[in-house]
């Protein structure tokens, strides 16, 4: 039995679906806070669970018969993402969980100054530590959280960031595949394992990109960090949102996203998706800290 967590959200939905091309519904379960709205995984005989990682006692019922368990992380700033992260682990080795996976972060490191990608690498200790077999799927940045990231450039011409580095933007739909992949291989890839899209362009390379695209110059230029986050929170996000987000730029900055690995193209058996696959359309502005980019939040 192969029990998703978070399968409700975009990641480990998709991850799901791809699931079922591979393997019966009956060797699959969810496990999410709301079964409300996982019907749609039900009306294909999928076993639909509640579990809550901020509900302990909800885990082992959630967790139980688990051979492999994939684990979606939590993206929530507010939220103490270790000790929700932690609670799940105990659960999956309490019920004797064969495998787990989790969906971790190619920047996560113990000193990144992107506080997600310190919670990934607090994480992954845990897992390291739990006895059980694990595998950390650290996805590249998602590239679509893109479309928001760089801004009003279409009315403005410009791409305003307050420091600028590489980062391997990565599909969340390959990534989701990939993780199908990797679940259903029983076993077959161990530790940490990075997924990334095959090129880590800067945001002035992606300014040369929307130049090339729609025929106008567009520029990338770097504003102070404080002006930056004054700017966000003038324009409705929350200051602990804008300063979660300013992290990951300086992280990208000192390199933390730089790095590119073949294994998810060899996994898809295609190139993956690049930034020039993004949609030409803005998408809204996020509303919330479930909306943060990088990994999904919590079933």
């Amino acid at each position: 039995m192969i029990v998703i967590t978070g399968a409700t959200g975009a990641l480990n939905g998709a991850t799901v679906d791809h699931l079922l091309q591979r393997l019966p519904a009956s060797e699959i379960a969810v496990a999410v806070r709301d079964v409300t709205r996982a019907q749609r995984f039900a009306e294909r005989g999928v076993e639909v669970r509640c579990g809550d990682y901020a509900d302990p006692a909800s885990l082992p019922d959630a967790f139980a018969g688990a051979d492999q368990l994939l684990l979606v992380s939590s993206s929530d700033p507010a939220a103490d993402a270790v000790g929700l992260h932690r609670a799940a682990i105990e659960a999956a080795v309490a019920a004797g969980v064969g495998r787990i996976f989790y969906t971790s972060h190619q920047g996560a490191a113990p000193d990144t100054p992107f506080s997600a990608g310190r919670d990934h690498a607090a994480t992954e200790e845990l897992l390291a530590g739990s006895g059980v077999p694990w595998t950390s799927l650290r996805n590249g940045f998602y590239a679509h959280s893109l479309t928001w990231l760089t801004g009003p450039w279409r009315e403005t011409g410009v791409i305003a960031v307050p420091a600028d580095g590489p980062v391997s933007w990565t599909a969340r739909e390959d990534a989701a595949e990939a993780a199908a992949v990797v679940v259903a291989s029983n076993g077959g890839y161990e530790g940490p394992r990075t997924l990334t899209a095959s090129a880590a362009p800067t945001f002035a390379d992606i300014a040369a990109v929307a130049s090339e695209l729609t025929g106008r110059t567009i520029e990338r230029v770097v504003v102070d960090e404080d002006e930056w986050v004054a700017g966000q929170v003038a324009a409705g996000q929350p200051e602990f949102v804008a300063r979660f987000l300013l992290g990951m730029y300086q992280a990208a900055e000192q390199g933390f996203f730089a790095g590119v690995d073949p294994l998810l193209g060899e996994l898809l058996g295609r190139e993956p998706r690049s930034v020039r696959d993004l949609p030409t359309q803005p998408a809204a502005r996020p509303t919330s800290v479930e909306d943060s980019p990088g990994p999904d939040a919590r079933p």
